[in-house]
């Protein structure tokens, strides 16, 4: 390391001490007592003389829920017209202008009306964090960007809201708020979670057993995985690294590119390595070339990498295999994703022509080769 990699890292630890804390209280699904969890804890610590404000509670309705905001300091929110419509969001502004010791603000993957400073609400958490509030928040596991294709296969729900893994990662604390399945249909049924003319559709969709199962073994997954990696120790020095990064392959016209992204994304999180989402960009595929839709279809793919922490990078290359294995031995890859390839035309198969992947298999020393097919990828999500 550099004299000036040195001062770096100096600097972002002196940034990073200066930041708010961040704890989060996770949930496998709606209606089992994040919330609730967050608003116990704001009342426990004004008792121990710190100064804490609710900067935004969803409540839902929910009596308890609404109850214990009594006696806690709340910022008035900032009401946003919208199409004829007037929607409540958390005043910002007012916050950190207010500058509390501790901020408590509900629903981590909310997405902000527009014409407010963010579009996430999580990043208005950010911009209090790096103002030296520390901030309790809540967030179900549903709403993590690498778990997209996984809750969907899973519960069969495409979920809108969502966010960074990397926020959950970056959390100071993270507590499981858990209930049992049977538990939380029956507060379903006695309309603790949603009114009742809403009760019997919740039921027969995502409140089913086996759904609710699926999501809080996924969620307990889930937090044991973060646990294990914060319990790691600090990496170690670039030269010591072994080659065990991981490497996604990405096509200009993958019809499954955000799919690998997000499994390369959770791989990585269990090695603990860097990651990387690589483009190899042949001369048919040079800019001028491609079509316009591609063109933001490539576009689209790569910013959803950057937003699930790789290191994004586009090669050039001729020999897209060659290309691969080149990457890898220069940035000490490992492991190397890739998507099943589909069909060859009947003449390369007659020519005795290897798909990239058979080539990638044979000359692909020392490396593992993980190749995903959509069609029949783990419900685990790795």
């Amino acid at each position: 390391m550099t004299s000036d990699d040195k001062a770096l890292s100096f600097l972002r630890l002196i940034r990073r001490s200066q930041r708010g804390k961040l704890k989060i209280y996770l949930g496998y699904g709606p209606g089992v007592g994040k919330t609730y969890q967050m608003l116990l804890e704001g009342r426990r610590i004004k008792q121990e003389g710190i100064d804490v404000v609710v900067g935004l509670v969803e409540t839902h309705g929910r009596l308890e829920t609404a109850g214990l905001i009594e006696g806690l300091e709340v910022i008035p929110r900032r009401q946003v017209q919208y199409h004829g419509i007037t929607i409540d969001e958390m005043d910002l502004d007012a916050v950190l202008s207010r500058h509390p010791q501790v901020a408590l603000v509900d629903e981590l993957a909310h997405t902000n009306a527009p014409g407010g400073k963010n579009l996430k609400r999580y990043q208005d958490v950010q911009a209090l964090l790096d103002a030296g509030v520390h901030v309790v928040s809540t967030l179900n596991i549903q709403h993590l960007e690498s778990l997209y294709d996984t809750v969907e296969s899973l519960v069969g729900v495409k979920v809108h809201e969502r966010l960074p893994d990397s926020v959950l990662f970056d959390a100071d604390e993270i507590v499981n708020v858990d209930l049992a399945t049977q538990d939380l249909q029956q507060r379903l049924r006695e309309g603790k979670v949603y009114p009742k003319e809403r009760v019997s559709a919740a039921l027969e969709h995502f409140f089913q057993r086996a759904r609710l199962d699926e999501l809080r073994e996924l969620t307990l997954r889930e937090l044991a995985s973060q646990l294990d990696i914060k319990r790691r120790s600090t990496p170690k020095e670039k030269q010591h690294v072994a080659p065990d990064q991981v490497m996604v392959c990405l096509s200009s016209r993958g019809p499954n590119s955000a799919m690998l992204l997000r499994y390369g994304s959770r791989l990585a999180g269990r090695l603990n390595r860097d990651w990387y989402a690589v483009y190899i960009q042949t001369q048919n595929e040079a800019p001028a070339v491609i079509d316009a839709a591609t063109h933001r279809y490539l576009l689209d793919t790569l910013t959803l990498a950057n937003e699930l922490g790789a290191m994004v990078f586009t090669y050039r290359g001729e020999d897209i295999a060659d290309t691969i294995l080149h990457f890898a031995r220069e940035y000490r890859v490992g492991h190397i994703v890739i998507g099943r390839p589909g069909p060859q035309p009947f003449w390369k198969n007659w020519l005795g022509r290897k798909t990239i992947v058979e080539r990638l298999i044979l000359k692909a020393k020392g490396l593992t080769i993980v190749v995903v097919d959509p069609r029949t990828e783990d419900k685990e999500g790795i």
